[in-house]
């Protein structure tokens, strides 16, 4: 027929599109479905998640681990992902709350986006809202001084906040001054000792024995490594030794060269093994020559330099970590040498004491008493390996909230407190914002509620009943606005006198986060998913939208069974899957 004009094909087929008002509110509401499995873990009181994948189990109620563990798929849900992987690697604690934060966010605006409110209207007040809320955050902000007595308790109430929600909350008295100790060890040295916390701090895993057995190395220690014949003989105790570093590898092996080599007399092919003999011998030589107690090398060191070793009264070690390698340098003041010739005692490290002692099972290289003291090492204890590996978690995030403490010098309480206050301060704020301007900045504050709020819940308090004394305290003067949650006994208390606090620049960097988090999924205006990105069979299954759903399930103890091949998905209320298992579909 004339006229008419042939249709354009711009994406290929089984390519699934979704756009406008429709897939907006899908992207929002998967977003709720990935808090609803994080949001019970929240608080002191917060329950554990039990994700399994076929060859390992994990028990952690860390936001960042269990976020990364579940392999979200939804598209726009991974931005989830990465603000909260984002909060764990900056400020190591508030992996969860910034989840939740964002989220909240986005379902207090959802009726505007379902009346038709344009995104940029929205976006540009919730920026309006997070401005004025990380700026109250820094006015509420009480700064300390590091160096004194009450500087120092400030650090280790920071550091037992950190904990109190962790699989170790009970233990935090054992914790929170060796983790303390281990970080200020580093801020001695200036701000650039912090710049590499977790390589500096070691932590040693030792399955078996009491958690309390645990204990902190002022000093570096690792566990021995695999030995040759000769090694019982070696001395396993040194004072103020001399320690070499070396990335050489010190056994016997023919030395291969890409050459033909012609001999008339037998003693000539004899000269050639001597000297691969020579070659050793010249290298073991130069270690014991140039005055070390203690020789250690990336490399192996094989049965023949064991013996020698041994046989002068040397300690040796190969085949050792990269990272304690690292540690032994930076705390020892020793040069790693690629290298046995030319080795001079410039190049050597010392420390006060070096022994080979036995905790639980294992022996363990434990230098002591080093002259840089730039690392630190904590050896962990208990009943099994995921309670160890939670235990490293939960100490890596208090670590992290001491460093920020150290480098801000400042903190706001917790338990809610810091919120509300906000909160109030939003609605005060938003009086004087004329429009649509002012019914978002009030659901942004609105949606600040969600800490103090899953804070009850998961302790199985009334939250409409706390949150009204909260409010009331908080709208009657200036002495309120330090009250949060008192979790022990279902009331309100003022958790900066509670000793509940937490470093400020956590607290301004969750509500940036969560903000920016919130406006990058207002922003899409519509969704493209290339089956090229899929499973091979998943082309043509009708892609967002078209799996089935099934209701997370939650108990004492939450369980997301992510078997291999197998899925769990929340209840989008729009049929879009958003979970998969470890190398499912």
């Amino acid at each position: 027929m004339m006229g008419m004009r042939p249709g354009i094909i711009l994406l290929r087929e089984g390519t699934d599109t979704s756009q406008g008002k429709a897939q907006l509110i899908s992207n929002i509401n998967a977003c709720q479905a990935v808090a609803d499995a994080v949001r019970t873990t929240l608080g002191p009181r917060g329950m554990d998640k039990l994700v399994a994948d076929g060859r390992r189990v994990t028990i952690s109620n860390d936001g960042a681990t269990i976020m990364r563990l579940l392999e979200i798929e939804h598209p726009a849900a991974k931005t989830l992902v990465d603000i909260s992987m984002s909060q764990d690697a900056e400020v190591g604690d508030g992996t969860t709350s910034v989840v939740l934060l964002a989220v909240e966010i986005l379902r207090q605006i959802k009726p505007f986006v379902e009346e038709g409110v344009h995104p940029q209207i929205i976006m540009r007040n919730v920026r309006l809202a997070s401005g004025i809320a990380v700026r109250r955050v820094r006015d509420l902000a009480v700064s300390f001084d590091v160096d004194t007595p009450e500087g120092e308790a400030m650090l280790l109430k920071t550091a037992s906040t950190a904990l109190n929600s962790k699989l170790i909350a009970t233990h935090q008295d054992l914790f929170a001054p060796m983790i303390v100790d281990a970080v200020r060890s580093l801020a001695a040295h200036g701000p650039d000792g912090l710049d590499d916390l977790k390589g500096m701090i070691g932590i040693k895993k030792i399955p078996g024995g009491d958690v309390r057995q645990s204990f902190l190395v002022k000093g570096v220690a690792f566990k021995k490594t695999f030995s040759y014949a000769g090694f019982e003989q070696m001395t396993k105790k040194f004072t103020n030794p001399k320690i070499l570093l070396l990335n050489v590898e010190l056994e016997l092996k023919n030395e291969k060269e890409n050459a033909e080599v012609r001999i008339e007399d037998p003693d000539q092919y004899q000269s050639i093994v001597d000297a691969e003999w020579q070659v050793i011998y010249d290298k073991l030589d130069s270690c014991v020559t140039c005055g070390a107690n203690i020789v250690l090398s990336r490399l192996p060191i094989g049965d023949l330099a064991t013996q020698y070793f041994a046989d002068r009264g040397l300690f040796c070690a190969g085949r050792v970590e990269d990272g304690d390698m690292k540690r032994v340098a930076k705390a020892t003041g020793a040069t790693v040498q690629t290298s046995t010739n030319g080795i001079y005692e410039g190049v050597l490290g010392t420390c006060a004491d070096f022994e080979e002692k036995r905790v639980g099972d294992e022996r363990f290289n434990i230098f002591t008493g080093c002259p840089n003291s730039l690392t630190s090492t904590m050896i962990l204890r208990g009943g099994s390996e995921q309670f160890i590996a939670e235990s490293e978690r939960s100490i890596h995030d208090a670590m992290m909230v001491v460093k920020r403490s150290l480098t801000s010098r400042s903190v706001v309480a917790g338990g809610g407190a810091v919120e509300l206050e906000v909160a109030r301060h939003l609605r005060q704020h938003a009086l004087g914002i004329e429009g649509k301007g002012q019914l978002i900045v009030m659901a942004f504050a609105k949606a600040l509620e969600i800490v103090p709020r899953q804070l009850c819940d998961n302790a199985g308090f009334d939250s409409n009943d706390i949150l009204s004394a909260l409010r009331k305290k908080h709208a009657q003067d200036e002495d309120g606005k330090w009250y949060g949650v008192d979790i022990e006994r279902g009331d309100i208390i003022d958790t900066f006198e509670a000793g509940i606090w937490e470093p400020a620049d956590n607290k301004s960097f969750s509500l940036a986060s969560a903000a920016e988090a919130a406006g990058v999924i207002l922003s899409i205006d519509e969704t493209v998913i290339n089956p090229r990105s899929q499973d091979p069979g998943a082309v043509g299954a009708g892609g967002m939208g078209q799996k089935p759903m099934s209701n997370m399930m939650a108990g004492a103890m939450d369980t997301v069974n992510a078997q291999q091949g197998g899925s769990r998905s929340g209840n989008l209320g729009n049929g879009v899957s958003y979970l998969k298992g470890r190398g499912g579909g």
